[in-house]
């Protein structure tokens, strides 16, 4: 194909939107809550994740109420957003998002890290999940 070609498909193709942790229409993908499953097979037995596209990794955690301020300057220091889902006086379930695309490796990073972070502030990470746009896969 010439070059004039090639110019013409890549003016034809649609930018892809960007994700973000807002988006419409996002369902989950792939979930890990089973501290024994590997995060490899949870991606691996996903049919619905399309792997090369962003997704919202959704790290599911309870923290103590007086801790979230300092777990949200920790984790916004590379990127995540941390959104309060309910709480008591004393405890708090959270969210940390963060639009990323997915491999084994990194999700797995981010769930032990996601675990010390919230054993060292008292707290506890459930597990995560990760969502993409309806029909992305």
């Amino acid at each position: 194909m010439s070059l004039l070609g090639r110019l013409r498909d890549l003016l034809r193709r649609e930018a892809e939107p960007e994700l973000s942790v807002d988006a419409p229409g996002l369902v989950v993908v792939a979930e890990a809550f089973d501290i024994a499953e590997a995060d490899s097979a949870v991606l691996a037995r996903s049919h619905n994740w399309a792997a090369a596209k962003p997704a919202v990794l959704r790290h599911h955690l309870t923290l103590p109420v007086a801790r979230i301020a300092e777990a949200t300057g920790i984790l916004a220091q590379d990127g995540w957003e941390l959104r309060t889902v309910s709480q008591t006086e004393e405890t708090a379930r959270l969210h940390a998002l963060r639009v990323q695309v997915l491999d084994a490796l990194h999700c797995a990073q981010e769930r032990s890290r996601m675990a010390g972070l919230a054993q060292r502030l008292g707290g506890e990470s459930l597990g995560w999940d990760a969502l993409q746009p309806t029909g992305s896969g």
